[in-house]
């Protein structure tokens, strides 16, 4: 049986608490040590309570533990990643300790930029600094390969778990989770030809901004990191790290798409 928990909720969120109280206590009156966040790398698996953005938070501390799984429990509002339901997570937890449970690995990207080196989950966006600021010349290349020259409101480069994010909104496809793939797709370029490509998940980008007087902005997975200028290279790829999260039975992509996409509803 599993021994140790890590556990993490949406601290803004008071039924989110509420929700990790009850969890805190099943675990306990089960044999299972709740450790904080700090001792990921000693549990066996975790559960994340809240949103997505709760757990795309969470994640870059988890999976230090190559090993670790992550329970995610949805108490946001869209929840593609954290696609458990309250109302079948107690169901989940005894599967788990019961051993009888099925996990799908997301892929996580490794950013570089000079000696910083980030990860995300869903998305890196290199963008121009405001709404008032021109367009921002941004030049792709791929394994030392020029793919484009993006002059836009920016570029993302997204996971399969971030094209239905921001990617999503800026015209991409959606991308199933099990595929090796990334997807880089401009916001609002300036030449309406420009389209999202997908490319190979081996595949290694390097991003600058082309303007020598120009400037930008890096942000991943929805947090503001830094301003970029013309001498910062960013380098994406595919790290050998990933985020394990159990699925819930009887469900599979096609069902979450059709529900939190509201496909086939009459939306007015």
């Amino acid at each position: 049986m599993m021994k140790k928990v890590c556990i993490v909720y949406n601290e803004n969120k008071k039924e989110a608490l509420g929700f990790y109280e009850k969890t805190v206590a099943y675990f306990k009156k089960n044999g299972v040590t709740v450790c904080p966040i700090e001792e990921v790398k000693s549990c066996d698996f975790a559960v994340v309570i809240g949103g997505d953005g709760t757990l795309l938070r969470a994640g870059k501390k988890l999976i230090v533990n190559s090993d670790i799984f992550v329970i995610a429990v949805n108490m946001g509002n869209l929840g593609f990643l954290t696609e458990i339901k309250v109302q079948e997570a107690f169901e989940i937890y005894e599967q788990v300790l019961k051993g009888d449970y099925e996990l799908e690995e997301r892929r996580v990207m490794e950013i570089t930029m000079g000696t910083k080196t980030l990860s995300a989950i869903n998305e890196v966006v290199i963008s121009k600094g405001g709404l008032l600021t021109k367009l921002v010349k941004i030049g792709v290349y791929s394994n030392g390969d020029l793919m484009n020259t993006f002059r836009a409101d920016g570029v993302i480069i997204a996971t399969p778990t971030g094209s239905t994010g921001y990617s999503l909104s800026a015209g991409g496809p959606i991308i199933k989770p099990t595929l090796n793939a990334m997807v880089v797709t401009p916001i609002a370029p300036h030449n309406l030809s420009l389209r999202p490509v997908v490319i190979d998940g081996t595949e290694e980008l390097v991003c600058s901004i082309k303007d020598l007087d120009g400037e930008g902005y890096l942000t991943v997975d929805g947090e503001q990191i830094c301003k970029i200028s013309p001498e910062n290279k960013i380098k994406i790829k595919y790290s050998d790290k990933t985020l394990k999260l159990v699925l819930p039975k009887n469900r599979d992509y096609y069902d979450i798409l059709r529900e939190k996409l509201k496909w086939g509803n009459k939306l007015y």
